[in-house]
């Protein structure tokens, strides 16, 4: 089960960009596209919290996982 920080760094690397941060929320931006982070560094992500977040950030599941 990833923890958040990873799932975070890797669409990092996928060209996402920090904009700002407050607490464990941070605003992420690319292209046009804004999404607000909202999950502790080291919480566990189950399926349905990687396929919320895949679907906020514009992934299929599997591409997510890809990253």
């Amino acid at each position: 089960m990833p923890k958040a920080m990873q799932v975070l760094a890797a669409l990092k690397r996928d060209g996402w960009v920090e904009l700002r941060r407050s607490g464990s929320q941070r605003w992420l931006a690319k292209g046009e596209k804004r999404v607000t982070w909202a999950w502790h560094d080291g919480a566990d992500l189950g399926n349905a919290a990687m396929a919320i977040i895949a679907r906020e950030f514009g992934y299929t599941l599997d591409e997510l996982r890809r990253l």
